[in-house]
C-alpha cells in the first residue's frame, strides 16, 4: 500500500479510537503502529520510525515541563486571577467582551494553557455578564477568542515545540505573531462576537469567590515573573546572551512566587505545574510516534506535488499541515507537533525562513483545535455550564478566529 495512504489510515485510527474517549496517547500509537504496518514496513523498521519520531520532539517535551513551573506559579498565587480581575475593573461592564478578551489574551501569552485561562475568567465574567445582561455565547467567544489570540504568542507547548522542530528560538516565534495577534483580538471583539447569536443570557457563578474581595496579589506584582521571563529570553537577540526557555521559564515562575510573597507555596505551585503539563508530555510522545510514521510516509511528497503549481505553494503548507492536524487531533498542542515534525523539513526546504514557518504553522493549529473530540471543548464548556449543543454552535465563530490569525500572519510572514 502507499505510505501516505497507510499513514493516513493510521491517523484516521487514531481519531476514531479518540472520539471513542481511548486515552489519545494510546489512541496514537495504534494509529502509528497501523499505518507504518500497512505500508509495508514490518514491525522493525515501524517502531523504530515511532521511536525516532518521539526522541525528535524530547527537547521539547522537557522544555514543556519545565515552563509548568510558571505556569503552576501564576494559577496558584491567584497572579493570573489578579490580572484578569484587575482588566475587567479597568475598562469595566461597557467594555466586557474587550476585558475578558484582553484578559484571556495576556493570560495565554504569560504561558497560561488557553482552558486554564477560559477557566480562571469564567466565573468572573459570568458574574459581570449576569448584570450587564450579556449573552453567554458572546462572553464566551471574547473568552476563547482573546485565548486563541495570546496562545500564538505564549511560551506554551504550542509556540514551544513548533520553535523546536523548526530549528529556531521560542523568543522569535513568539514575537513574529505579535500583530496577527492584536489584529486577531481587534477582529474577535469588533467584527466576530456582533455575528454570534445571543442565545441564552449569562448567570451568576454559584458559590464563586471571584466575586468577593479576595487576597490576591497586585497587578504588577502579578505581571512581574512573565515579564522576567520574557526579559531572560529577549537577552539572546538583543545582546547575544543564551537563556534557554529550559531555564528562562522557571526563573519566571520562582520571580513571581517571590515578588507577590506567596513563598510558602512554592511546592504547591510545582505540583500544579507538573500536574497540568504531564498530561501534555505524555500526549507528544503519542503524537511524536505518530509524526514520526508521517516523516516516514510520502505525505509531504503528496503535498508539495499538490501545492506545486501554485505561486506560494511552499508558504501555503505551513498554514495547510497546521489546519490538517490540529483537525486531526482536536489540540494545538498535538496538530502543531505532528506539522511541525512532519513537514518542517519540506517547509524550509521551500525556501520559508525557520521563524517565519514556525510562526505560521503555530498560528493555523488555532483554526480547528476546539472540535468536539477534544478536551478543550468539553473543558471550556463544562466551566459555564453548557450543553453540548450550545457549545456546537459556538464552533464557526472559534474557527473564524482562528482563520482571521492565520491569514494575518501569513500576510505579516510573507508580504511584509
Amino acid at each position: 500500500m502507499n505510505s501516505a495512504i497507510a499513514a493516513l489510515i493510521g491517523l484516521a485510527l487514531a481519531i476514531v479510537l479518540i472520539i471513542r474517549k481511548v486515552p489519545p496517547v494510546f489512541a496514537l500509537f495504534l494509529g502509528a503502529l497501523t499505518g507504518g504496518l500497512l505500508a509495508g514496513w514490518g514491525m522493525q523498521t515501524t517502531v523504530a520510525d515511532m521511536v525516532s519520531g518521539v526522541k525528535d520532539i524530547t527537547p521539547a517535551i522537557v522544555r514543556i515541563l519545565a515552563a509548568g513551573v510558571l505556569t503552576g506559579a501564576l494559577v496558584v498565587t491567584g497572579a493570573a486571577e489578579s490580572i484578569a480581575v484587575a482588566i475587567l475593573k479597568k475598562l469595566g461592564a461597557k467594555r466586557i467582551y474587550l476585558a475578558l478578551a484582553l484578559s484571556a489574551m495576556l493570560l495565554c501569552a504569560t504561558g497560561v494553557f488557553i482552558d486554564v485561562a477560559v477557566i480562571t475568567i469564567a466565573p468572573i465574567a459570568l458574574m459581570i455578564g449576569s448584570r450587564a445582561g450579556a449573552p453567554l455565547p458572546k462572553l464566551m467567544i471574547a473568552m476563547i477568542g482573546g485565548g486563541k489570540c495570546g496562545n500564538i504568542i505564549s511560551p506554551n507547548p504550542n509556540t514551544i515545540v513548533a520553535a523546536e522542530n523548526f530549528g529556531t528560538q521560542l523568543q522569535s516565534v513568539m514575537l513574529a505573531n505579535v500583530i496577527p495577534a492584536l489584529i486577531g483580538l481587534a477582529v474577535t471583539v469588533w467584527l466576530i462576537i456582533p455575528l454570534v447569536p445571543a442565545g441564552k443570557a449569562a448567570l451568576e457563578a454559584v458559590n464563586s469567590e471571584n466575586g468577593n474581595e479576595k487576597n490576591l496579589p497586585s497587578f504588577w506584582a502579578s505581571v512581574a515573573g512573565p515579564l522576567l521571563a520574557v526579559v531572560l529570553l529577549a537577552l539572546r537577540p538583543v545582546f547575544g546572551i543564551v537563556i534557554d526557555p529550559l531555564v528562562a521559564l522557571p526563573a519566571g515562575g520562582l520571580f513571581c512566587l517571590l515578588v507577590t510573597g506567596r513563598w510558602k507555596q512554592t511546592l504547591e505551585s510545582l505540583k500544579y505545574g507538573l500536574e497540568k503539563m504531564s498530561p501534555v508530555a505524555v500526549l507528544l510522545i503519542g503524537t511524536g510516534a505518530i509524526a514520526g510514521i508521517i516523516n516516514a510516509s510520502a505525505i509531504k511528497d503528496v503535498l508539495v506535488a499538490a501545492l506545486s503549481g501554485w505561486g506560494a505553494g511552499g508558504q501555503l503548507l505551513a498554514p495547510i499541515s497546521g489546519i490538517l492536524m490540529c483537525a486531526a487531533t482536536a489540540s494545538t498542542t498535538a496538530g502543531a507537533t505532528i506539522a511541525s515534525a512532519s513537514f518542517s523539513g519540506a517547509i524550509l526546504g521551500a525556501g520559508v525562513s525557520p521563524v517565519a514557518g514556525a510562526a505560521l504553522l503555530n498560528a493555523s493549529c488555532t483554526v480547528l483545535d476546539h472540535l468536539p473530540h477534544g478536551s478543550f471543548f468539553n473543558a471550556t464548556g463544562g466551566c459555564v455550564g453548557m450543553s453540548v449543543a450550545q457549545r456546537m454552535k459556538l464552533i464557526p465563530y472559534e474557527t473564524l478566529v482562528g482563520l482571521t490569525l492565520t491569514i494575518f500572519s501569513f500576510l505579516i510572514q510573507y508580504l511584509f
